[in-house]
């Protein structure tokens, strides 16, 4: 078990190159592929060591399984754009069955033992962008790395929004509870209230990204399509949330996002926050300096990219 002191080290923003894996429903939206290209162009603070295939269920997938798959390939396709060889794995194809029961994959018998290198004065940091389920396998395969990592998880919405009803959380409950309640180290970057202010638009996209590289032609190409099949002909913006975990990592200064220490809150399964006063500490996001962080995005996305 953490000491209070080894716990509240590892929930400072990290310094220097650490090591990182992205856990990713990466096809389920248009953010991923933002947030797993920033941590790739990002080699002055990221290592990122592998990259996990998340399930999702939406319209964009006909099941967990299928939207796991989808997200595999999606990562491959990123990979390719980019020129990068980091390892991906295939994660579940479906939820926790209980909060007792891992769903063994490649992706979480990977973490489950790839964290065991690690320290709590060296962590290795899990940004998490999807439904929870892969990494609470681990932690249910392996429970010893709860105090070698630090989680970073894109889900729920603010403490004080009427409903926690929010797609990574909700997929998963059970996964989330395993997480919040593993004793692992986490940071909480809430949807609603929070992150919905990181947005951006189409002309932003076309001034910043458009024509720039390979990479930055399919992100804007992919945002645009996407918003078309709901908001054409009218005005739109479009939240990167993902974007925010990873930039959770670069946070120098706090140039990016402004947090502080709160007992860890418990999602129930009515899609609400439990209160938990006794609960180790984690770190809520309550503020994103949205200009600071499109900046720095728009950036590395323009200079990194492979050329056409």
């Amino acid at each position: 078990m953490l000491s209070l002191q080894q716990r509240l080290n590892m929930l400072e923003i990290p310094t220097g190159v650490i090591d990182v894996v992205i856990d990713s429903d990466t096809y389920n939206e248009i953010d991923d592929q933002f947030a797993i290209s920033y941590a790739l162009l990002s080699p002055e603070r990221c290592r990122v060591q592998a990259i996990y295939a998340a399930p999702f269920l939406n319209h964009r997938s006909i099941s967990p399984a299928d939207g796991m798959e989808r997200s595999y390939q999606e990562i491959q396709r990123l990979l390719d754009l980019l020129g990068k060889d980091t390892p991906y794995f295939r994660g579940a194809t479906g939820y926790l069955p209980s909060e007792e029961t891992p769903v063994v994959s490649a992706a979480a018998k990977d973490l489950s033992q790839r964290a065991m290198a690690y320290t709590p004065e060296n962590p290795l940091y899990v940004v998490a962008l999807g439904a929870i389920t892969n990494v609470a396998s681990a932690l249910l395969i392996n429970p010893e790395i709860a105090d070698r990592i630090v989680v970073v998880f894109l889900g729920g919405h603010a403490l004080e929004w009427p409903q926690n009803r929010e797609f990574n959380l909700s997929q998963d409950v059970a996964a989330g509870r395993v997480v919040y309640g593993s004793g692992a180290p986490l940071v909480m970057l809430p949807c609603l209230g929070v992150v919905s202010t990181f947005t951006t638009t189409g002309p932003e996209l076309d001034h910043w990204l458009r024509g720039k590289n390979a990479l930055c032609d399919f992100l804007v190409k992919n945002t645009v399509d996407e918003v078309k099949t709901y908001a054409e002909g009218k005005v739109w913006s479009r939240v990167l949330w993902d974007v925010t975990a990873v930039g959770w990592l670069l946070n120098d200064d706090h140039r990016f996002l402004h947090s502080r220490l709160i007992p860890t809150p418990v999602p129930e399964y009515d899609h609400h926050w439990g209160r938990a006063p006794l609960n180790p500490l984690c770190r809520y996001v309550y503020h994103v300096n949205r200009d600071e962080l499109m900046g720095d995005l728009f950036g590395k996305l323009a200079n990194g990219g492979s050329s056409k």
